[in-house]
Formats: structure tokens, sequence, C-alpha cells
């Protein structure tokens, strides 16, 4: 198998975990029906992660590091804050599983994944953050933190809250958004 082949086996493999541990949790899903729904043996996923917590570990830690890194070049944008509710509710679409297993797994992670997700969720913040202090000098950063972390709770709430086709939900998202962000 190549090394291309490999890439896009694992992440077959991680999206495919990620539907499932949304579906039934993390302790609802074994090696053996992640295998099987991928067309591999469960053992055979074993080749490409040393365990199922390793499946969930690199799952949310890969996409909080996309978060931030996206986020980060967002960030240089003309309109940064309007760049940056673009992205996240774009990756809130197209991810909804993830936030799910985000949610509800987050105990199941082992603790080395647990804080590097912390870590990077924080990094992720302060660059909300940043933009939103720049935007209204009023602002102080615990405040512009809440604010963040706020819209984080608008716009993940897709998988609960995706009641309109995809189109129409991203310009709710993103109105509501910079709406409650902008002074």
């Amino acid at each position: 198998m190549t090394q291309t082949e490999q890439t896009s086996r694992r992440d077959q493999i991680l999206a495919t975990a990620a539907d499932l541990f949304a579906a039934r949790g993390f302790h609802g899903v074994s090696v053996v029906d992640i295998g099987a729904a991928c067309g591999i043996s469960g053992p055979a996923l074993y080749k490409h992660f040393a365990s199922k917590q390793a499946v969930l570990a690199e799952m949310l830690v890969s996409i909080s590091e996309e978060l931030l890194r996206v986020g980060t070049e967002r960030a240089q944008e003309a309109d940064p804050l309007a760049a940056l509710v673009e992205w996240h509710v774009d990756f809130a679409l197209r991810h909804r599983p993830l936030i799910v297993v985000q949610d509800r797994d987050w105990e199941s992670l082992p603790a080395e994944a647990r804080e590097r997700v912390r870590s990077l969720q924080r990094e992720y913040v302060d660059l909300w953050a940043g933009q939103l202090l720049l935007t209204d000098e009023s602002l102080d950063l615990p405040t512009a933190r809440a604010m963040a972390h706020a819209a984080f709770g608008l716009i993940n709430s897709t998988p609960h809250s995706g009641l309109l086709p995809d189109p129409q939900m991203r310009e709710v998202l993103s109105r509501m958004a910079l709406g409650a962000l902008r002074p």
C-alpha cells in the first residue's frame, strides 16, 4: 500500500468512525464496527491506529489543528471577523458528526490528547478574541473570549438546529454570528 493509499484509508477510517461515534457514542462502537463500515476487518484497523482511543484522539486533535490553521489564514483577510465566521460556519456544516463527538465523547479522549485539544482550542478562541478586540476597543480580553465562545455555541448548534438546507443555514448562522459579534 502506498503512502497516499494509507493516508486515504486513514482519512476514511476517521470519517467513518466520526459518523459511527456521532450516531452511537464512542462506547457504543467497536473496532470491528469501524472496520466493517470501512470494508476491512477490525484487526486490520490496527495497521492504521493503535486503538479505538487513538482514532478518537487523532480525529479531535486534527480537527482542532485544522480550525486553528485555517482560522489563522482567514484572520489575514480584509474583513477578518467575517472570514472567521464564514470559515467556522462552513466547517460546522461539513463536520456535524465531529461536533457531536467533540461534545459527547470528550471524556473518552486520552489525557494527552485532551490537553492538546484544549491548548489548540484556547489558541483558536484567542485568535477570535484578538479580532474582536480590534473591532471594538471597549472590550476587554475576558469579554472577547466569552463572545467567541458564545459564537461557537451558536454556530456549533448545527447538528441540532440544522433544520434548513445548508445554503440557507449558512446564511442564517453567518448573519446571526456576525450580528452578535459586531458593535
